[in-house]
């Protein structure tokens, strides 16, 4: 397995709104690359502990390589089932946890997922291989309507209908099986603008299929409620989200002053010099929350 390629967003920033001190217990929900995770345990150091945990099997067994001998804890497993991994691990109540909820480069590079549009591999875009419909089978077995909805809801695309229309026709003749053919079909359906979009025409509805293949929002939704139960006192979390749909999620979450006090009045974004760095952070957005205190009642 090749070495991770993957760049992490919003270190700086991460780093600041998390305070993480020398000692704590960190989970870094998403791991990825690693390089979230290489940050953190620096800054807990040898006295604390990261816990590591990714769907993607390919990503823990790459951070259980590239990071041995260092005080991290993995676990294969969704965000939103922090609870139960921190009960296998024996761990009560940790001090920090950060999410970073977008693909990476390393899923983008590796044509057996079919996350890129130039791959000729399988259109399967699942982040654990194992589980659930990969979207070959989705694009293939939906009728245009529900498929429309799917790619207007999830990806915000106002062709959806024109899309699903297409996807339908094309499939009559000869299944969609490769990512490739999914961004051609996309590109034909999509009428052509002047001056041409920045992004791939097939962008919203790549992603619209691997929110759904993933059920990522109803992960997220469920992580935001569970997460505070095993925070400590005082305890912070930080989310990177690369739309709107998981942006909205996070600040009606963090609207909750019950649970939460909110620490990003608007959330922090990336700055050019690191934009023209890795250009991946473009659409990143950093909200950061504190666990509310327990409210006193009076006597």
């Amino acid at each position: 397995m090749p070495a991770s390629i993957h760049t992490a967003v919003l270190p700086a920033e991460v780093l600041a709104l998390l305070a993480v001190e020398p000692g704590m217990t960190v989970v870094d929900g998403t791991l990825g690359g690693g390089g979230h995770t290489r940050l953190l345990l620096d800054a807990v150091g040898p006295g604390g502990r990261v816990i590591a945990l990714d769907r993607d099997p390919a990503a823990i067994e790459r951070g259980a390589r590239e990071l041995a001998g260092r005080p991290i804890r993995f676990a294969q497993a969704n965000f939103c089932d922090l609870p139960e991994a921190l009960d296998a691990l024996g761990i009560d109540r940790v001090d920090r946890v950060l999410l970073d909820v977008g693909l990476s480069s390393d899923q983008l590079a590796d044509d057996t997922r079919g996350f890129s549009f130039d791959s000729d591999g399988p259109l399967d875009l699942r982040f654990d291989p194992t589980e659930g419909e990969p979207a070959w089978r989705m694009v293939n077995r939906l009728r245009p309507e529900t498929l429309a909805d799917i790619i207007y809801e999830f990806g915000e695309e106002r062709f959806s209908r024109r899309i699903a229309r297409r996807i339908a026709d094309v499939r009559e003749r000869e299944p969609i099986r490769t990512s490739r053919d999914l961004a051609r079909v996309v590109a034909a359906a999509v009428p052509r603008q002047k001056p041409p979009p920045r992004i791939h025409p097939a962008t919203r509805t790549f992603q619209a299929l691997r929110i759904a293949v993933n059920q990522e929002l109803k992960s997220l939704r469920i992580a935001l409620e569970r997460i505070p139960t095993r925070l400590a006192p005082g305890g912070r979390l930080a989310v990177i989200s690369f739309h709107s749909l998981e942006d909205r999620l996070v600040k009606e979450a963090f609207r909750n002053r019950q649970v939460w006090e909110s620490l990003t009045r608007s959330p922090l974004e990336a700055t050019p010099e690191e934009v023209a760095r890795n250009p991946r952070s473009r659409s990143a957005k950093l909200r950061g929350a504190r666990l509310a205190a327990p409210t006193v009642a009076a006597d």
